[in-house]
C-alpha cells in the first residue's frame, strides 16, 4: 500500500474547525505527515500547508537536487506545473515553484516546495499584488483529496 493510500482514509475522518494541523507517522511508508488546513470536507481541503517528513532510510545516492529534479517532472496535479527553481548546496536546500503563476488581476499566485536535504518537504501557496508591490502573503489553497493524494505520491515515490 503507498503512502497516498494509506493516507486518504485517515485524512477523511478529520475534522477541523479552524487553521489546525494534523500530523501521523507512516511507519511501514518511512513518512511522517503534516497537514494544516483551515477546513477538511469529504471532497477536499482548504490547506494552509502539507509537509511530508522522511522516517525511513534516505535511497542511496539520493541527492536534493535529484530529488528536486524528480518532483519537478512528476508534479502535474496541481493548478500550475512545477519547476525547479534553485538549489542551494551549502544549505542543501532546494525551491520549485510554479512554472507560470495563476493570475487575478494584478494578484499573482504560486505554490513552493522548500526541501531540506533528502528528509523534509513544505508544500505552500503564496500571493502578491504586483501593482501595489506588496510583499508576497502566504494563502490558502483549496485542494481535492485525490490532488492532495497525488501530490504526496510525486513527492515521496
Amino acid at each position: 500500500m503507498t503512502l497516498a493510500e494509506s493516507l486518504e482514509p485517515r485524512l477523511s475522518n478529520w475534522t477541523p474547525t479552524a487553521r489546525e494541523t494534523w500530523e501521523e507517522a507512516f511507519a511501514d511508508a518511512g513518512w511522517t505527515v503534516g497537514l494544516t488546513a483551515d477546513h477538511n470536507g469529504v471532497v477536499g481541503t482548504r490547506a494552509w500547508e502539507l509537509t511530508l517528513a522522511r522516517t525511513g532510510e534516505t535511497p542511496a545516492g539520493l541527492t536534493t537536487q535529484a530529488w528536486a529534479e524528480k518532483i519537478a517532472a512528476r508534479s502535474s496535479g496541481l493548478l500550475e506545473r512545477i519547476k525547479l527553481l534553485e538549489v542551494d548546496a551549502v544549505r542543501d536546500e532546494a525551491i520549485l515553484r510554479s512554472d507560470t503563476p495563476s493570475k487575478k488581476g494584478d494578484v499573482v499566485s504560486y505554490y513552493e516546495i522548500i526541501l531540506h536535504g533528502t528528509n523534509k518537504a513544505a508544500v505552500r501557496r503564496y500571493s502578491a499584488d504586483r501593482k501595489a508591490g506588496t510583499k508576497r502573503e502566504q494563502v490558502a489553497f483549496a485542494v481535492t483529496h485525490e490532488t492532495l493524494m497525488k501530490l504526496v505520491n510525486d513527492i515521496t515515490g
